[in-house]
């Protein structure tokens, strides 16, 4: 898979724990970065399977809505 170059800002501390864990695990800062957006991503991710039972769950609560909102 391609690479690209990015470049951002983080706290000194949490550059300074990334850079340590890497000489810990032998392993790049740029693997760790890649690994930890990966996880990121896929825990902030709200999967397509989920909006739809939230929407069939509020279209068939819909009554229930009106009725607790007055």
């Amino acid at each position: 898979m391609a690479a690209i170059k990015i470049s951002s800002k983080v706290e000194q501390t949490a550059w300074s724990d990334l850079k340590e864990l890497a000489a810990e695990s032998h392993q790049s800062i740029s693997g760790l970065l890649t690994e930890a957006i990966r996880e990121y991503v896929r825990r902030r991710r709200v999967r397509p399977e989920v909006l739809l039972h939230l929407q069939d769950s509020m279209n068939e609560n819909e009554e229930l809505g009106r009725l607790l909102a007055e």
